[in-house]
Parts: C-alpha cells; sequence; structure tokens
C-alpha cells in the first residue's frame, strides 16, 4: 500500500525516532522551539518574516531581543511568504517565514506554490497542534503537510523536539541545493514544548537526495558538434540560468557562438539589455525579434527552461524546425513538455563551463559557423518591431510611458518588483535591465498580491546584504496591489523605504483585455471602480491610503505631474512613497499571442503579424524575405 504524505515525509521511521529520542544526552538541554531559533542562527538566517498564533507561540516565545536574526512581522501568512521570497531572490539566500497553524499554515500555501513554480529557495515553518490531538480536529488544525504535499519540495512533519536540528539543516540544504523550492516544516506543539540536547552541525539524513550537478558521458561532445552545425541557433534562457547565477556563461556561450539570447520572464536581466545579443522575452507577449529567432531557429538551447505554456504557445507549432539541447538541473523537467535531442541533466553554471571549451575547440579545428544571414533577419526585426503602444484617448497617462520614465529615472542598482498583470508585462518590456538579479516577479503562478510583500522582502534584504544601495521600485496594478496592501504597515514600521508605482487603471486590466479582445467587451466584474458613479477620486482613494499608513501619498494624472512625482519619489529614502498613476483603462499588452495559439501567429499591433506571409504559411528564409510581411494582414482585425 502506498504511503501517505505523512508516511511519506516523516523526517525518520518511529521506532529510529524513539530510539534518537532516548538515546541523546550530550549538547546544551533546551526546548525543542528554542532548538529551532538556535538552529536559524546556526545555518546563518539573518532575516525572518511572519505572523504568529497559538500553535506557534512556543517559538515566537523563544524570539527575543538577543537572537541573531531579524524578524519582520508581516500583516497576513501570505504576505510573509512571498516576503520570504522576494528576500530570496533578491539576495540568493534562503528565504526563511514562520506562521501558526490551521488559517495561518493554509493561507501561506499559496506563496509555498509560488515559490515551487519558480524555483525559491524557502523554508515554511508551520506550527501545528500536539501530537495527541492530531486527527481529532482540533482548533486550528489542519493537514500542511498533506496540503504542501502537491506544491512543495519537501515537506517535514516534526513530533519530536529532538528532531528539530536535524531537518532545520536538512530543510536549508533541500530547499537551496540541486533545483531550489521551498520546503515546509510542520512543527507540533510537543515537539515545541519538549526538552532536547543540542548540538551542532547535525548529520543530515537523506538517502536518495544527491543532485547531478556536473554532466555525465558524451552529450558535452555532441552539443557542442549541434552548435558547429547549426546556423539558426538560439540560447532559451530560463529562470534556472538566474538561480544558478549563470549570466557571465550564458554571455561568454553567446559571445562564443554568435547565438542570440531570448529569455523568459523571470531570466530578464541574466544579460544587460544593453548587449546586442538579447532579443528580450520570448511568448505570449514577447518581443518578435525572440519569438520569431525561436520559431525560425535550426538549434535551440534551453538553458534553465521548462517550456511554459506562456512561452511555447501551442507546443506542436513551437520552434517547428529546431533540434533542442535541453540543459536543466531537474530531470524531471527534460522531456517533460518537448523531446531534447540532446538531454543534458546539471547545474547550468557548471555544464556551461564545461561545454564552452569542447565549442572553443571545434572553433579552431573546423572554424566559426557563418550566422550572418541569420543576424541580417534577427537585425531586421528589432529595426522594425519595437515594442509599441497607442496613446490614450481620454486624457489619462499612458500605462507605457511611465514605466519608460521610471526606467529611465531609475538608479542603475534598482531592484524592480511587480505584482501580476499588464503592469507586468509592461514592466518586463519596457524597463532596461542591466544587471541580473534585478527583477523579482511571480512568473509560474501568476499571483496577483505578490508585489508589495516580495518588495518588502528585497528591501530588507538590500539592507542586509547590501548596505541599502539597491533601491526597491514595486510597478503593480490596483487590482494586485489591492489583495495585500495591508502590508503598507510592515513596509512603514520596519523601515523598508519601496517606492511604488501605481498604474491604476480602475479596472482588472489583463482581465479586461481578454474580455475585449475574445469576449466581444463583456466586461463582467472586472470594473473596480467608476469616478463618474461615485465622485470618489478613487476607492480606494490610495494616496489617503498610503499616508494613513505613514508613507508618502502622491498623485500624477498628467505627464508634467508624472515626473515631478518620480522626482520626488527618487530623492525620499526614510519611509515608502506611493505614486498614484492614473492610467488608461484600455490599454493594451502588444505583441500578443492567443492562449494555445501558434507563436507563428503573433500580433504584433492589431493587424500585423510579421511572422505571417499573405498565404499563411510559415516563412524560413533570410531577411529579404520578410520584405512587407509586417503589413501581410493590415485589414485584419484582432
Amino acid at each position: 500500500m502506498s504511503p501517505t504524505p505523512l508516511q511519506a515525509f516523516s523526517g525518520v521511521t518511529k521506532s529510529a525516532a524513539a530510539h534518537q529520542k532516548h538515546a541523546v544526552t550530550e549538547g546544551e538541554k533546551m526546548t525543542g522551539a528554542q532548538a529551532l531559533v538556535r538552529a536559524l542562527e546556526d545555518l546563518g538566517v539573518k532575516d525572518v518574516f511572519g505572523v504568529p498564533g497559538g500553535a506557534i507561540l512556543p517559538v515566537y516565545d523563544a524570539i527575543n531581543e538577543d537572537t541573531d536574526f531579524r524578524f519582520i512581522l508581516a500583516r497576513h501568512e501570505q504576505a510573509a511568504g512571498h516576503a520570504a521570497e522576494g528576500y530570496a531572490v533578491a539576495t540568493g539566500e534562503v528565504g526563511v517565514c514562520i506562521v501558526t497553524s490551521g488559517p495561518g499554515a493554509t493561507n501561506v500555501i499559496t506563496a509555498i506554490a509560488d515559490a515551487n513554480m519558480d524555483s525559491i529557495p524557502m523554508i515554511v515553518i508551520t506550527g501545528q497542534v500536539g501530537v495527541n490531538s492530531i486527527g481529532t480536529d482540533a482548533f486550528q488544525e489542519a493537514d500542511i503537510v498533506g496540503a504542501t504535499y502537491p506544491v512543495s519540495k519537501h515537506s517535514y512533519l516534526v513530533t519530536s523536539a529532538q528532531d528539530v536540528p536535524r531537518v532545520l539543516a536538512e530543510a536549508h540544504y533541500i530547499a537551496r541545493s540541486g533545483r531550489p523550492g521551498p520546503v515546509v516544516v510542520d512543527l507540533t506543539k510537543t515537539a515545541q514544548n519538549e526538552e532536547m540536547y543540542y548540538s551542532w552541525p547535525q548529520r543530515m539524513i537523506l538517502p536518495g537526495y544527491n543532485p547531478t550537478t556536473e554532466a555525465h558521458g558524451r552529450v558535452l561532445t555532441t552539443a557542442a558538434k549541434m552548435f558547429q552545425r547549426s546556423f539558426r541557433p538560439v540560447l532559451y534562457v530560463g529562470g534556472g540560468a538566474v538561480r544558478s547565477d549563470a549570466g557571465d556563461e550564458i554571455k561568454a556561450l553567446s559571445d562564443l557562438t554568435g547565438a542570440p539570447i531570448v529569455t523568459t520572464l523571470p531570466a530578464r536581466g541574466i544579460v544587460s539589455d544593453d548587449d546586442p545579443a538579447v532579443l528580450g522575452m520570448l511568448g505570449m507577449h514577447g518581443t518578435i525579434a525572440a519569438t520569431g529567432a525561436v520559431q525560425r531557429s535550426d538549434l535551440l538551447v534551453a538553458i534553465g527552461a521548462r517550456f511554459d505554456d506562456r512561452v511555447t504557445g501551442k507546443l506542436e507549432a513551437f520552434a517547428p524546425g529546431a533540434r533542442v539541447i535541453h540543459i536543466d538541473i531537474d530531470p524531471a523537467e527534460i522531456g517533460k513538455n518537448r523531446t531534447a535531442d540532446v538531454p543534458i541533466v546539471g547545474d547550468v553554471k557548471t555544464v556551461l563551463q564545461a561545454l564552452i571549451p569542447q565549442i572553443e575547440q571545434l572553433h579552431a579545428e573546423y572554424g566559426k559557423p557563418d550566422l550572418s544571414s541569420w543576424w541580417k533577419l534577427l537585425d531586421k526585426w528589432v529595426e522594425q518591431y519595437p515594442v509599441r503602444y497607442e496613446e490614450p484617448t481620454d486624457g489619462t497617462l499612458a500605462p507605457q510611458w511611465v514605466v519608460e520614465q521610471l526606467s529611465e529615472a531609475a538608479d542603475p542598482n534598482t531592484i524592480w518588483v511587480s505584482g501580476v498583470g499588464q503592469h507586468q508585462m509592461w514592466a518586463t518590456q519596457l524597463i532596461k535591465f542591466r544587471k541580473p538579479h534585478q527583477w523579482i516577479s511571480s512568473g509560474g503562478l501568476g499571483t496577483m498580491g505578490f508585489g508589495l510583500p516580495a518588495a518588502i522582502g528585497a528591501a530588507v534584504g538590500s539592507q542586509r546584504y547590501f548596505n541599502g544601495d539597491k533601491p526597491v521600485w514595486l510597478i503593480d496594478g490596483d487590482g494586485s496591489f489591492q489583495m495585500t496592501s495591508e502590508e503598507l504597515a510592515t513596509a512603514f514600521l520596519e523601515g523598508t523605504p519601496v517606492k511604488i508605482a501605481l498604474l491604476n487603471n480602475s479596472v482588472y486590466g489583463m482581465v479586461r483585455q481578454w474580455q475585449t479582445l475574445f469576449y466581444d467587451k463583456h466586461y463582467s466584474a472586472t470594473i473596480l471602480h467608476e469616478e463618474d458613479e461615485t465622485g470618489l477620486v478613487g476607492c480606494p482613494d490610495f494616496v489617503k491610503l498610503a499616508e494613513a499608513y505613514g508613507c508618502v501619498g502622491l498623485r500624477a494624472r498628467t505627464k508634467e505631474e508624472a515626473i515631478e512625482c518620480i522626482r520626488k519619489a527618487n530623492e525620499i529614502n526614510d519611509r515608502p512613497v506611493l505614486i498614484d498613476f492614473h492610467v488608461w483603462k484600455d490599454a493594451m499588452v502588444w505583441p500578443m499571442v492567443a492562449a494555445g495559439d501558434s507563436n507563428n501567429n503573433v500580433t504584433y499591433m492589431p493587424g500585423i503579424k510579421p511572422l505571417l506571409n499573405p498565404t499563411g504559411d510559415v516563412r524560413l528564409d533570410d531577411a529579404d524575405d520578410m520584405d512587407g510581411a509586417a503589413a501581410a494582414d493590415e485589414n485584419e482585425e484582432n
């Protein structure tokens, strides 16, 4: 019979745990709660986010002024999880949050799922009722191990105090090693209150967990030969390359082979946008050059990417003429969506460091392939199809223009964070990213409400590891922002001077865009506020809301006001600043590929489909054959 999730994720067998409990008499005597705090300190954890509650009170009682880590009190458990995510992405450290049982634990599941999708290293410690109460429907009891089993990298139920330091050591290692991800430690009140003997370091018990970091066999030689035979190569770079900190290797591979770089949303900035090889993001709202390059490629090198549906569109029509090299540390990703001609399991940075010399050797022996015709086509796409947008017709601001102004005025070391929606796409399209780890956004799960708490976490990380020299700008929509706006209290009271650009269109923008394009403009449940009907400047008035939380609130309705507000915000560094930009509700994100459609049908602007010729066939010729393709469907309505 298959084990239940609780049995499957127990740290040790019951007999082993009982033996360990009675056998250990060496070390410093303390409670399990004190051991948890001490273990976090010994692991080097410097900042912890969370919300207290009854079932986790012994742990909070063990946190005091002498504790080595800083505790940041969130206002909602989901936000505590997102803050830990933002902290982890900004710093490369493991994010940690501590919440209580029942609703506290279930509230944080969204953040756990988000971290799992985006491979973010995180430890989530949840309180649990006492061992004798498990299964009795006790007050605030929930099977958090069972609930998180499908959306976490690993989950523990800790019933004995003596197991606490070992489990914390294992959780920290699992979270950051291999493919990073969230690890749940469900800590019973029994284990918190029991006495145990603490010692460090701990011997981990992880049979079968041995992530592969180096490529094996002859796959590197085969991959190098495929580069040598390719005349239309593309480096398709995903978030896994960011987690591996492989930006230098990606650039070196591109410089060596001449291959263009296209990225997924999480990988923006892994190589500077100033590099002419960077074509931008591909897929549903990617650039024409990036999406077109992949569709016309003869060699697609997937580096820490998972062939997500927002990238591929109709999978059967994705990169139809390309052979595939897939590099990923998670063997489960290789072949999951697209069969790889050369599968390479290993850490991206390590694999590329081994692959590059082999390509160099082949270049020395046989010369470098001539990619001039390929770049002739790519350069023409870049020139002819930059990201464009329509000007508002109602006197409000163009949200895309606002993002451009924010990017131009920002400190080059800025960490950019976004919520989820249209503003997220405009941010990734229009901000000039020049450094890795400069962009934090919810990718795989697309979690509205992610932005503000993640920005707070990033600001805490900037203070801790970068002396606060990396300012944090959050670009958010009014719909996404309101899902966690209570965290303005956390931002103010914890001294995190995040700067918030609120693109306020009073609607759920991305949903409205789909309703415009695919649902005959039936705007069902997407209108958040109509100023003409209420007579209010907003519902809420975001300037007053910011001021109510001790933050600076500014409002911009004109371009002159917008530029002045951005200037003021960049000068304020002692408290959070929110700018309420009133933007056009009918603004659209272009380019766009309809969900489930082929990327060949990408629409640049309404009526313009650059990757199709007048008969609708895909063309695989050079740039000269593309003349006029941009206007092929100029009379077609989307």
